[in-house]
C-alpha cells in the first residue's frame, strides 16, 4: 500500500485517500449542509494538482506518508460514503449529482492507475512477483497466431466529432464539432510484440532517421533498446506482465505495450506508415461504441494483460470474422495518436477548481483512444480523450498504423 517506484506512480494508499479527498472536496463541502471536514489535513494532504483549491506535497514524495495509517485512511472513506448516501436521500442540487457522477469516473480513471502503478512496483521489485497467476486457459494454450494484417478503409468527408451527449462525459470531448479527413485506412489490428521484435533487430533504437529529434534525445538520454517491461537474457526475450513474466515467443501474437509516443511514431515510420489522428481514430470507432456498447479486451475481461487479436474473434461468427474491420479498437492498449492534446473549438473548462482537471494540461501532451485492458468497460466510449507526455512508457500503451490513402496492389 505504500510502494511507489517511479515519480509517475502513486502508492494504493493514497489512490484510496485521493478518491475519497475528491467526493469531499468537491461535492460534501459545498452541498450537505452541517457536513463536518473529516480531517483538515487531508484538503492539502491527498490533493493531486488543484493549485487553486489548496496547497499539495510533491508528487514523487506520496511513499514518505506513513501517517495517516491504512486504518484512518479506511475510516475516512467510510465517512465520506455515508455522507454521500445522505446527500443522495436529500434529494440534492442537480449540480451535486453532476459532481458525483464526476467523482466516480474520476475514480475509475484511478482504478486503472492502481493497476499501471502495482505493475510497475512489482516490475522493479528484484523478485518480479506475479500479482494475478496466468489463467487455466493461458496455461494450456500454446501460441497464438496473429490475424493477418490488413487495412480497413474510409472514406474521409466532413465529420463530427466530440460527444453527442446522452450519457457523461469530461469537459474536453466537447463541444461537438466538425473536421475534414482526407480519405484513409487504419491497420485493422494492433502492432504485435512479434512485429515490433522485428524493429528492434533491424537496429530501430540505433537509427537515428527513424525518431523525432525530442525523441532521439530521450533514447540516448534514457539508454531505451526495447519496450518498458521487455529484458533480454542470452539473447531472449521476456515480458513482464502482471500474471508474471513471459516469454516473447509465448505473447508474441499479443499487441505490443508500454511504448512511448516516440517509439510508436519511429515504429510507425520504420513500418513506412504514420499513426491515425484522433479525429481519424474516432470516425473510424464502431457505431455501436458511440451509444456507449463497447466489448473489448477491456478490465472486465479479467485477463489483466493485452491478448491477441484471434483470442477475440472467438466467440465470433464467419461472417463476422470474414469482414474487413477494425479489431482491438476497444480495450487491449491505449493508441497512440499523431494528435497534440488542445481543446476543441469553443473549448471551456468547468467552472472554480474543477477547471483544472482537463484544460490545464492542453500543451505538450498526445492524444491516446480506445482504452486497454485494465479500463473498466462502462468507462471508456468513443469520444473519450487521454493525453500523456511523449515520453510516457508506464502505461498500458500500444500502436495502429495507418494511411493517408490507402495502396493499391
Amino acid at each position: 500500500m505504500m510502494v511507489q517506484s517511479c515519480p509517475e506512480a502513486s502508492p494504493a494508499k493514497w489512490h484510496l485517500a485521493h478518491t475519497t479527498w475528491f467526493f469531499e472536496s468537491f461535492v460534501l463541502r459545498e452541498f450537505l449542509v452541517g457536513y463536518k471536514v473529516f480531517n483538515p489535513d487531508f484538503a492539502w494532504l491527498f490533493n493531486s494538482y488543484y493549485l487553486s483549491f489548496a496547497a499539495f506535497p510533491e508528487k514523487r514524495l506520496r511513499s514518505s506518508f506513513s501517517r495517516p495509517p491504512l486504518d484512518e485512511i479506511l475510516c475516512y472513506r467510510r465517512n465520506v460514503d455515508e455522507a454521500i448516501e445522505q446527500l443522495i436521500e436529500r434529494c440534492p442540487d442537480p449540480e451535486a449529482l453532476k459532481r458525483i457522477e464526476l467523482g466516480a469516473n474520476h475514480e475509475e480513471q484511478h482504478q486503472e492507475l492502481l493497476l499501471t502503478d502495482i505493475l510497475h512496483a512489482f516490475f522493479t521489485n528484484p523478485l518480479r512477483p506475479a500479482y494475478l497467476p496466468a489463467s487455466p486457459r493461458d496455461r494450456q494454450a500454446g501460441p497464438s497466431l496473429a490475424v493477418p494484417p490488413q487495412w480497413v478503409e474510409f472514406e474521409g468527408g466532413l465529420v463530427a466529432v466530440g460527444n453527442m451527449g446522452g450519457g457523461f462525459s469530461f469537459d474536453n470531448e466537447m463541444p461537438r464539432h466538425r473536421v475534414w479527413l482526407e480519405p484513409y485506412a487504419l491497420a485493422n489490428r494492433l502492432v504485435t510484440n512479434g512485429e515490433y521484435a522485428a524493429f528492434i533487430a533491424d537496429g530501430g533504437y540505433q537509427r537515428p532517421e527513424l525518431w523525432l529529434s525530442a525523441g532521439w534525445d530521450t533514447v540516448r538520454r534514457e539508454s531505451w533498446r526495447a519496450p518498458l517491461y521487455w529484458s533480454n537474457a542470452d539473447g531472449a526475450w521476456t515480458l513482464f506482465t502482471l500474471c508474471g513474466e513471459q516469454s516473447l515467443d509465448a505473447m508474441a501474437s499479443a499487441p505490443v505495450s508500454q511504448v512511448s509516443y516516440y517509439e510508436a511514431d519511429a515504429y510507425a515510420r520504420w513500418a513506412g506508415q504514420r499513426l491515425a489522428t484522433e479525429f481519424e481514430w474516432e470516425a473510424a470507432a464502431p457505431e455501436q461504441a458511440r451509444n456507449h456498447l463497447v466489448e473489448g479486451n477491456l478490465l472486465d475481461s479479467g485477463n489483466l494483460l493485452p491478448v491477441p487479436a484471434t483470442d477475440l474473434l472467438q466467440s465470433e461468427g464467419p461472417a463476422q470474422r470474414q469482414k474487413s474491420r477494425l479489431m482491438q479498437a476497444w480495450g487491449d492498449c491505449w493508441e497512440w495518436t499523431a494528435s497534440a492534446y488542445l481543446g476543441y473549438p469553443g473549448f471551456r473548462p468547468l467552472p472554480g477548481s474543477l477547471g483544472e482537471y482537463n484544460g490545464k494540461f492542453m500543451s505538450g501532451q498526445m492524444v491516446l483512444r480506445g482504452g486497454s485492458c485494465v479500463t473498466p468497460a462502462a468507462h471508456i466510449r468513443a469520444s473519450y480523450r487521454n493525453f500523456f507526455a511523449p515520453e510516457t512508457r508506464w502505461q498500458y500503451s500500444g500502436i495502429r498504423l495507418a494511411q493517408a490513402k490507402p495502396e493499391k496492389s
